[in-house]
Formats: C-alpha cells, sequence, structure tokens
C-alpha cells in the first residue's frame, strides 16, 4: 500500500524536523522576528557624557539682569558656517525660556540695529579681528553696548560638531542595529562691552550615543539646546534670599546639577 507523503514532526521550539531530508531546519520567518523583537527591547537609552569647564572672572549676581545681554554673530569651523545663525538663535531662546529676568537681545535684533546705525563695515571688521586674534576691539564694542541697549554681548564659537553612525549586528545583509554618536563642543564667552574685558567664558563638550533598530537621528539643535541649558545653568544666579549673593540653583536656590557623566532616559 503506497504510502502518503511524510508529514513533518511537531516543531520544537523555533526548530522543525523534516522527515523527508531527515535533517532539522529552522522556521527563518520565526527566526528572524524573534531576533527583532529581541533586539527592538534592548535597544539602550541614550548615553551623555559631559565635558563642562568655565571660569567666572567679574560678572556678579544681577549684573545680566541689571545691564542685559546681546548675540552677536558666531564664528565656526570650516564647513559650519551656516550653522552660526542657528547657535545664536537656538542660546538666545534657552537663556530667555530659563533666566527670563534677564533682558535679551538676540543676534537678528543686534544686526538689525548695528546696520541701521551705519556700522555694518566696522561690524564686518570687528569680526574679522576676533577670528585672527581672538580679542574684540574696545572701541567699537562700547558702540555694540551702545546700539543694543545691553551692557554685554555674547561670544559664541562651534568649535565641533560630528554625528556619525555604525552598525553593530546585521542578519542577512539587513542592518538590525545600529549605534549613533554626535559630539558639540561649544566656546562661549560674555564681554563687557564696558571694560573691553571677558566677564566670563566657558567650554563645553557633549556626546551622546545610543543603539537603535529605528531609523532615529541626533539633530544638530537638539544638542545645541542641550548644551546651551548647561552653560546658562553655570551663569551666576543671584540668591532670592539676598541678591547680592551668589546661588548655584538656577531658580535662586542652592541647587544645581549638571553631572559630567549621566545616563538619558
Amino acid at each position: 500500500m503506497a504510502s502518503g507523503p511524510p508529514k513533518a514532526v511537531a516543531c520544537d521550539s523555533l526548530i522543525c524536523c523534516d522527515p523527508r531530508m531527515n535533517l532539522p531546519h529552522f522556521r527563518f520567518p520565526a527566526v528572524i522576528a524573534a531576533v527583532l523583537l529581541t533586539l527592538a527591547a534592548c535597544s539602550s537609552s541614550p548615553q551623555v557624557q559631559r565635558s563642562l569647564d568655565y571660569e567666572d572672572f567679574t560678572l556678579s549676581p544681577g549684573d545680566l539682569a541689571d545691564h542685559g545681554i546681546a548675540f552677536i554673530t558666531p564664528s565656526s569651523i570650516t564647513g559650519h558656517e551656516q550653522d552660526r545663525q542657528t547657535v545664536a538663535f537656538l542660546f538666545a531662546q534657552v537663556l530667555r525660556e530659563e533666566r527670563p529676568e534677564i533682558p535679551v537681545v538676540t543676534l537678528a535684533e543686534t544686526l538689525s540695529r548695528i546696520n541701521a546705525a551705519g556700522l555694518a563695515i566696522e561690524y564686518r571688521d570687528m569680526l574679522e579681528h576676533m577670528d585672527a586674534t581672538g580679542v574684540l576691539p574696545g572701541s567699537f564694542l562700547t558702540k555694540v553696548g551702545e546700539v543694543t541697549g545691553a551692557r554685554y554681548v555674547v561670544m559664541l564659537k562651534l568649535a565641533s560638531f560630528v554625528s556619525e553612525s555604525s552598525r553593530r549586528f546585521g542578519l542577512f545583509s539587513f542592518r538590525l542595529v545600529t549605534t549613533k554618536i554626535a559630539t558639540l563642543r561649544v566656546f562661549y564667552q560674555v564681554w563687557d562691552t564696558e571694560t573691553a574685558s571677558i566677564a566670563w567664558e566657558a567650554n563645553q563638550e557633549l556626546t551622546l550615543a545610543f543603539d537603535t533598530v529605528k531609523e532615529q537621528v541626533v539633530t544638530f539643535e537638539s544638542m545645541v539646546r542641550e548644551v546651551a541649558s548647561d552653560l546658562i545653568a553655570r551663569m551666576p544666579h543671584p540668591c532670592k534670599s539676598n541678591p547680592e549673593i551668589e546661588c548655584p540653583g538656577p531658580d535662586g536656590s542652592m541647587d544645581v546639577d549638571v553631572p559630567d557623566t549621566e545616563e538619558g532616559s
């Protein structure tokens, strides 16, 4: 009596037996699905590493609130010249959000007032002098203070920005896990237009890394806002109980925490 086609033995886990070959074979769709689900569950939370240094020369608690601060055109590394306005815009935005008591003159407002005063050529010369020497000429700083109405000006420098990704795990030529890494370094100076001196300065490097199975990107804007928030948190804050005393907390308290290394949630 002719026997019918061989019947597959019941599957055990992800492996089935094929009686025609007497060899086990994998249920590939099930394997792929299981791997993808496992990898999705194991995607890591962002790892954030900060390196922040700052120095206060003459900036006292309440100075910025009393006299205001204006943004001038930042400098940048080659290849990121078009990002200068973005950096100044985001820093001014974060400063207004986190320190609403400080009068802020944005870069757009500074440029408009300088141009209206007929100082565009001198402004260009000042920035070229800054790029070559690292010094903002005092004679023109005074004019910037006069046209903006702010005693202090912010000089930002975009020192570096690198964003890259690398494959960490693949299956059947498909990229399943990708490591995203971005590093941003910004130099920040507050100049006093009355004394032509640096009142406060800081330098920060921020690195963000995470593993993902999704098409996620680390945006330049989000990195800049994160750095801006960290640096602004370090600027002098007058205490609510005594405005003549500096408090580290942005709300006028004694509490502030900007760790060198932290894990994002």
